[in-house]
Protein backbone atom coordinates (compact mmCIF):
# COMPACT_ATOMS: atom_id res chain seq x y z
CA UNK A 1 0.00 0.00 0.00
CA UNK A 2 0.96 3.64 -0.45
CA UNK A 3 0.41 6.11 2.37
CA UNK A 4 0.90 9.87 2.46
CA UNK A 5 2.11 11.24 5.79
CA UNK A 6 0.89 14.53 7.12
CA UNK A 7 3.52 16.78 8.68
CA UNK A 8 2.80 15.85 12.27
CA UNK A 9 2.88 12.09 11.58
CA UNK A 10 6.16 12.53 9.71
CA UNK A 11 7.73 14.48 12.57
CA UNK A 12 6.45 12.17 15.28
CA UNK A 13 7.80 9.14 13.43
CA UNK A 14 11.18 10.72 12.66
CA UNK A 15 11.55 11.98 16.23
CA UNK A 16 10.27 8.73 17.79
CA UNK A 17 7.55 10.69 19.56
CA UNK A 18 5.25 8.53 21.72
CA UNK A 19 2.20 10.46 20.46
CA UNK A 20 2.43 8.51 17.20
CA UNK A 21 -0.04 5.66 17.51
CA UNK A 22 1.11 2.06 17.35
CA UNK A 23 -1.06 1.49 14.28
CA UNK A 24 0.51 4.44 12.45
CA UNK A 25 4.04 3.40 13.45
CA UNK A 26 3.51 -0.19 12.27
CA UNK A 27 2.17 0.97 8.89
CA UNK A 28 5.11 3.33 8.43
CA UNK A 29 7.65 0.69 9.45
CA UNK A 30 6.16 -2.03 7.25
CA UNK A 31 8.60 -2.42 4.37
CA UNK A 32 5.75 -3.64 2.15
CA UNK A 33 4.28 -0.13 2.28
CA UNK A 34 5.47 2.86 0.30
CA UNK A 35 5.49 5.95 2.52
CA UNK A 36 5.18 9.28 0.78
CA UNK A 37 6.09 12.72 2.08
CA UNK A 38 4.85 15.96 0.57
CA UNK A 39 7.18 18.94 0.16
CA UNK A 40 4.38 20.80 1.96
CA UNK A 41 5.68 19.18 5.16
CA UNK A 42 9.23 20.46 4.97
CA UNK A 43 7.97 23.80 3.71
CA UNK A 44 5.59 24.07 6.68
CA UNK A 45 8.33 23.28 9.20
CA UNK A 46 10.73 25.75 7.57
CA UNK A 47 8.15 28.51 7.89
CA UNK A 48 7.40 27.60 11.52
CA UNK A 49 11.13 27.55 12.30
CA UNK A 50 11.67 30.93 10.63
CA UNK A 51 9.07 32.58 12.87
CA UNK A 52 10.20 30.80 16.05
CA UNK A 53 7.20 28.43 16.38
CA UNK A 54 9.23 25.24 15.96
CA UNK A 55 12.81 24.09 16.34
CA UNK A 56 14.89 21.07 15.50
CA UNK A 57 18.10 19.94 17.14
CA UNK A 58 19.88 19.79 13.76
CA UNK A 59 19.61 21.94 10.62
CA UNK A 60 16.30 21.72 8.77
CA UNK A 61 17.76 20.37 5.53
CA UNK A 62 19.87 17.74 7.31
CA UNK A 63 16.89 16.61 9.39
CA UNK A 64 14.57 16.16 6.42
CA UNK A 65 17.16 14.64 4.10
CA UNK A 66 18.17 12.10 6.75
CA UNK A 67 14.62 11.32 7.90
CA UNK A 68 13.45 10.73 4.33
CA UNK A 69 16.45 8.70 3.17
CA UNK A 70 16.98 6.74 6.41
CA UNK A 71 13.42 5.41 6.22
CA UNK A 72 13.26 5.00 2.43
CA UNK A 73 10.38 7.45 2.18
CA UNK A 74 9.44 8.81 -1.23
CA UNK A 75 8.84 12.48 -1.91
CA UNK A 76 5.50 13.07 -3.61
CA UNK A 77 6.40 16.13 -5.62
CA UNK A 78 3.82 18.87 -5.96
CA UNK A 79 2.48 19.16 -9.49
CA UNK A 80 -0.07 21.53 -11.05
CA UNK A 81 -2.59 18.67 -11.03
CA UNK A 82 -2.33 18.67 -7.21
CA UNK A 83 -2.68 22.43 -6.82
CA UNK A 84 -5.51 22.47 -9.36
CA UNK A 85 -7.46 20.20 -7.00
CA UNK A 86 -7.31 23.05 -4.46
CA UNK A 87 -9.60 25.12 -6.69
CA UNK A 88 -12.57 22.90 -5.88
CA UNK A 89 -11.54 21.59 -2.46
CA UNK A 90 -14.12 22.54 0.19
CA UNK A 91 -12.76 24.74 2.99
CA UNK A 92 -13.36 22.25 5.81
CA UNK A 93 -9.71 22.69 6.71
CA UNK A 94 -8.10 26.12 6.56
CA UNK A 95 -4.44 25.16 7.02
CA UNK A 96 -2.83 25.63 3.57
CA UNK A 97 -0.24 22.88 4.11
CA UNK A 98 -2.83 20.32 5.15
CA UNK A 99 -5.08 21.38 2.29
CA UNK A 100 -2.25 20.68 -0.14
CA UNK A 101 -1.57 17.28 1.43
CA UNK A 102 -5.30 16.50 1.22
CA UNK A 103 -5.34 17.61 -2.44
CA UNK A 104 -2.40 15.36 -3.22
CA UNK A 105 -4.06 12.42 -1.45
CA UNK A 106 -7.32 13.00 -3.31
CA UNK A 107 -5.71 13.31 -6.72
CA UNK A 108 -3.43 10.32 -6.22
CA UNK A 109 -6.03 8.16 -4.44
CA UNK A 110 -3.84 7.78 -1.36
CA UNK A 111 -4.66 6.98 2.23
CA UNK A 112 -3.20 9.43 4.72
CA UNK A 113 -1.59 8.86 8.08
CA UNK A 114 -2.69 11.75 10.25
CA UNK A 115 -4.00 12.55 13.71
CA UNK A 116 -6.00 15.45 12.25
CA UNK A 117 -9.71 14.58 12.33
CA UNK A 118 -10.46 17.44 9.90
CA UNK A 119 -9.07 15.14 7.18
CA UNK A 120 -12.18 13.00 7.76
CA UNK A 121 -14.32 15.75 6.22
CA UNK A 122 -12.82 14.91 2.82
CA UNK A 123 -13.34 11.75 0.75
CA UNK A 124 -9.99 10.24 1.72
CA UNK A 125 -9.13 7.44 4.10
CA UNK A 126 -7.31 8.68 7.21
CA UNK A 127 -5.38 6.15 9.28
CA UNK A 128 -4.49 6.86 12.87
CA UNK A 129 -5.78 4.64 15.67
Amino acid sequence: MKYLLDTQAFLWFALDDPRLTTKARLLIEDLANQILVSPASYWEIAIKMSVGKYSLSIPHDTFFENAISDHNFTILHIFPKHTNKLLTLPHHHEDPFDRLIISQALYEGLETISSDTAFDLYPIQRIWS
